[in-house]
């Protein structure tokens, strides 16, 4: 690498999720200055966000010591427009070459992409979830003229930054129809998403981490990652619920924050089917917290699919466990679950049956619950190749900055 081909990056994921700061780190190690950013305030998994030996990675972040109100419409539009302005100041103050995106709310992306604009900085959209879309999922069940006027200004919102982005990355082809309503699908590359499979190995099922939380031998579902408006948690109790009626001990296990904790825990004493809820626990300990798990759950609702691709499926994989997918068969991680030998669901409440019914052959069959964990890394480690998508990142980013000729590679 050449002195002008050697770029100042920002990766700023609002979520801090491990892959993205993957990228980064190989970002780094090709020679480039890389700054890692993340958003304090939002709560999530979170990948390995602190300097480890050897890193050249640096880090930083927006929203110390804040908490996004993620159901209050107005606090939470307040505090995304201040993220915004503390995400347009930390570009300023760093004077990068060139940035790229993640996972912005779409108030917060705008400022950003402002105070971009201003600095004639060029920058990249890694576009996670079509946002536009949820708000508008959500606005046509709530039935608010309110709402629905929100949506729209939303959907403006987000097609205004995707046209300013110097070029677009989105993660399945299904993104592609949006960027041709918008007049962006001409700067749009599809990179799929990957899990670091060096970092979330498979764990033996009684492990630390499931003696600590008395996750003892009982059939064990677990769920870990958000539970927001594109989910419906009650779904997960059901399936408990299912398998419990058949006689067979189960508990569900499920690693998250919000609101969905409180609805849970009504719902698991209502059906009287016992539960651990635990809050998002440390990424060294997420091997040991997936391995804890017989069965792994992915939930995603019907109308967020086209918009959204659960992100946790791909750590499942890496961690070797049998899947099921309670989501939609079209989306792009139940082709995955499948490929894995693991069985996908549509998520309402009338598959529920036959969901119990796989989990339970399951179950029944350690030898099958074995191959089909095996099947899953296996297909992690042929499908999540970091160092060839960090190829495809680095020539986009350069190309970004027209500083040279892209790198056939």
């Amino acid at each position: 690498m050449t002195d002008t081909e050697r770029l100042k990056i920002i990766v700023f994921d609002y979520s801090g999720h491990p892959f993205q700061v993957q990228l980064s780190r190989l970002l780094a190690g090709r020679g480039h200055d890389v700054v890692h950013g993340h958003c304090e305030a939002y709560h999530s998994g979170r990948g390995q966000l602190t300097t480890v030996p050897g890193d050249t990675v640096r880090f930083t972040s927006i929203g110390a010591g804040r908490r996004i109100r993620k159901y209050s419409f107005v606090r939470r539009l307040l505090q995304e427009l201040r993220l915004g302005l503390d995400l347009a100041t930390l570009f300023r103050r760093q004077q990068p070459d060139v940035v790229l995106i993640s996972n912005a709310p779409i108030p917060t992306l705008c400022l950003a992409v402002l105070g971009l604009w201003f600095c004639r900085t060029p920058w990249v959209l890694w576009h996670q979830d079509v946002f536009a879309a949820a708000v508008g999922s959500f606005a046509a069940r709530r039935r608010s003229a309110l709402v629905r006027s929100a949506a729209r200004v939303y959907g403006a919102a987000e097609a205004w930054c995707a046209r300013r982005a110097t070029h677009i990355v989105v993660i399945t082809e299904a993104f592609r129809a949006v960027h041709e309503r918008w007049g962006t699908v001409h700067k749009t590359t599809v990179i799929t998403n990957w899990a670091p499979v060096t970092e979330i190995v498979p764990s033996p099922r009684d492990n630390a981490w499931a003696s600590e939380h008395g996750i003892d031998s009982a059939l064990t579902l677990l769920y870990s990652g958000t539970l927001g408006l594109k989910h419906n948690p009650t779904l997960l109790l059901s399936l408990a619920a299912r398998i419990q009626q058949r006689g067979t001990e189960v508990r569900l296990v499920t690693v998250n924050d919000g609101p969905a904790v409180s609805v849970l825990r009504a719902d698991a004493a209502a059906r009287g089917v016992p539960i651990v809820l635990l809050p998002f626990q440390p990424y060294e300990r997420l091997s040991e917290v997936l391995g804890s798990g017989d069965v792994l759950v992915v939930l995603l609702e019907p109308d967020a699919s086209e918009f959204s691709v659960p992100s946790k499926a791909l750590s499942y994989l890496c961690a070797g466990r049998p899947i099921v997918g309670l989501l939609p068969a079209t989306n792009a991680a139940a082709a995955l679950i499948e490929r894995a030998g693991s069985a996908v669901f549509a998520p309402l409440e009338a598959s529920m049956d036959a969901a119990a019914d796989w989990v339970l052959d399951l179950w029944a069959d350690p030898a099958r619950r074995q191959r089909f964990g095996a099947s899953a890394r296996t297909l992690a480690e042929l499908e999540f190749s970091p160092e060839h998508t960090a190829n495809r990142f680095e020539d986009i980013l350069l190309d970004a900055t027209g500083t040279r000729q892209s790198v056939n590679r």
